[in-house]
């Protein structure tokens, strides 16, 4: 079954679920903490308003990612730290099937286009679904995303603590990605 498949067929939690976990997993271009989102996901967990932590996961977050831009003066990362800040900033604060499937695929799509803009094998190579044909970064993405939603379609609730688990991974990888990027681009400019 397709990620899209897997999105059309997910519950109100899967979708939320989705959405964050791509989020989660992007956190390190706005420098940010995984714990910042941690109180979303117990929100998931024990299916509380998640309006509350959603702001404040807002008030934290969107100021990093103000700063990383600032701070990178253009190019593919700049790119990528506004995608990130633009799907923070379009997560509804309502918690419905409705509300969150629109979110749950953008954050997908965005996700995937980040980690295409970061992944220095993707330079070049085609913008195509097929994981046999994507970048490692690009397709490793599309497998965790494919996986959440596998994991809270046939567990649900006790999904999320392994769907989590998945997200940090990502998160992980994706820090690195960026530090490395860091580096190459302060020994070309000390050069």
């Amino acid at each position: 079954m397709s990620l899209g498949e897997r999105i059309a067929r997910a519950d109100e939690r899967g979708l939320a679920a989705s959405g964050l976990a791509c989020l989660d997993r992007c956190l390190p271009l706005l420098d940010g903490d995984g714990e910042l989102l941690r109180p979303l996901w117990g929100s998931l967990a024990d299916g509380s308003d998640w309006g509350g932590p959603l702001a404040k996961a807002r008030d934290a977050l969107l100021g990093l990612g103000e700063e990383e831009e600032a701070g990178d003066g253009g190019g593919a990362h700049a790119e990528a730290v506004r995608l990130v800040t633009h799907m923070l900033d379009t997560a509804p604060a309502e918690r419905t099937a409705e509300a969150v499937r629109p979110w749950a695929e953008s954050c997908s799509a965005v996700s995937l286009r980040v980690h295409r803009l970061l992944d220095p094998a993707a330079e070049g190579a085609p913008d195509t679904a097929g994981t046999e044909e994507l970048p490692p970064l690009v397709a490793a993405e599309l497998r965790r995303q494919i996986t959440v939603l596998e994991l809270l379609e046939g567990h649900g609730r006790q999904g999320l603590r392994r769907a989590l688990d998945v997200s940090g991974e990502g998160r992980r990888v994706l820090r690195a990605v960026v530090s490395r990027r860091a580096r190459g681009s302060a020994e070309r400019s000390e050069a």
